[in-house]
């Protein structure tokens, strides 16, 4: 069973950076849409960051031009850089893998916790 573990989540002040890292094992992401998702106590999880495997990316409206999602596909890893960051960016994070043909399993992480301190 392929797997996704998060890391690089924390405490941090307003105005402070972050860096996530999820990286994948049992298998390789390449041909994945690979994407960041947030939940909020009390809220849905959303999307916030998606990167296809040609290239293209996604932000939500809330985080462009604070965060950015790169991936190494030959180290199996996603990242997301946050900067900027806000008290309303506090979630816990997940990282999500979802194949670019349709049919295939859809992989999730357990999650990473961010808070941020006004």
């Amino acid at each position: 069973q392929a797997q996704l573990v998060e890391s690089g989540g924390g405490l941090v002040q307003a105005g402070g950076s972050l860096r996530l890292s999820c990286v994948g094992s049992r298998r390789t992401f390449t041909n994945y849409r690979m994407s960041w998702f947030r939940q909020a106590p009390g809220k849905d999880r959303v999307l916030v960051a998606a990167s296809w495997s040609g290239g293209r990316t996604y932000y939500a409206d809330s985080v462009k031009g604070r965060f950015a999602i790169s991936r190494d596909n030959a180290k199996n890893k996603l990242y997301l850089q946050m900067n900027s960051l806000k008290p309303e960016d506090t979630a816990l994070y997940y990282c999500n893998a979802h194949p670019d043909e349709a049919g295939g399993p859809v992989y999730w992480g357990q999650g990473t916790q961010v808070t941020v301190s006004s």
